[in-house]
């Protein structure tokens, strides 16, 4: 049993290697996994095997409650296992190619954490993530004021509305709140007296110039994963934001199976919360 792992850091994230996910790991290394998977972003696992997806679900409980997603699927091999693949056979297709976002931006409180596991990796399919503080960082002075009064509307029915950024509610880093594609509106100066809903058009304009931050000078800020069988990636799903690479869709025939089971943690704070509380958002 490993009492210690092999951490390899990277410009987003670092490599895990020397330890067995599917055997039992002590507490000390659970909270040691907790603390890196905060100040990396993302734990990247490799050499891992096959998961079982019960085993998934227990290293997923570390984090928090699970919280499952609307998504179903005759093959998923557990409730709270969103199973995703590019033959409609075999899992949920489509999935992560609406725009760069946040899993569960739709909710009162995102996602807190996302773990992704690819039983079968295709020889194309990545998966591509990018800070969100670094990314805030680099905008300008203008811009950044501009987002800072920018406020996400997923679906106006839910009543669910969110600041575009603020305050990571462990690190109290800048972060965002966003989902290029399931966006329905902004609204601009929210719990000010002139709060204002963008128009469709405006609302449009919004969505590329965000979708510009990442993708400029060349993608530098990006971070692609190819995958590789067994691999198991722990993501702090408030700092990181990804999006599925388009070759994830190519067909089976043409490229392999793809199969990833993914689980998701409840968040525990509303971004509202965080936006309104002491917290700094400098950063």
């Amino acid at each position: 049993m490993a009492r210690q792992y092999n951490l390899t850091t990277q410009r987003l994230g670092a490599i895990v290697k020397g330890i067995d996910l599917k055997e039992e790991v002590p507490p000390a290394i659970v909270k040691q996994i907790r603390d890196h998977v905060t100040k990396h972003r993302l734990l990247i696992f490799k050499d891992q095997g096959v998961v079982p997806a019960q085993r998934q679900v227990e290293i997923s409980r570390w984090f928090g409650e699970l919280e499952s997603t609307f998504y179903k699927h005759p093959r998923s091999p557990h409730p709270d296992v969103f199973r995703v693949s590019n033959d409609e056979r075999e899992g949920c297709r489509g999935v992560g190619r609406t725009g760069w976002h946040i899993d569960g931006s739709f909710q009162r409180a995102p996602f807190s954490y996302s773990l992704y596991h690819i039983v079968n990796a295709p020889r194309k399919g990545a998966t591509v993530f990018a800070p969100l503080t670094e990314l805030l960082q680099g905008l300008s002075p203008e811009k950044r004021a501009r987002w800072e009064r920018l406020w996400m509307v997923s679906d106006r029915r839910m009543g669910v509305v969110h600041p575009h950024i603020y305050p990571h509610p462990i690190t109290s880093k800048a972060t965002m709140c966003f989902h290029i594609g399931m966006t329905e509106c902004f609204v601009w100066d929210y719990e000010e007296s002139n709060a204002r809903v963008t128009s469709a058009e405006e609302t449009a304009e919004i969505l590329a110039e965000i979708h510009e931050e990442f993708v400029k000078d060349n993608c530098a800020i990006q971070y692609v994963h190819n995958w590789e069988t067994g691999d198991f990636i722990i993501s702090d799903n408030l700092a990181v934001a990804h999006e599925a690479h388009p070759t994830t869709q190519q067909p089976a025939s043409e490229v392999g199976l793809r199969v990833m089971h993914r689980t998701t943690i409840r968040g525990s704070v509303p971004p509202i919360e965080c936006r309104r509380g002491k917290l700094d958002c400098s950063s």
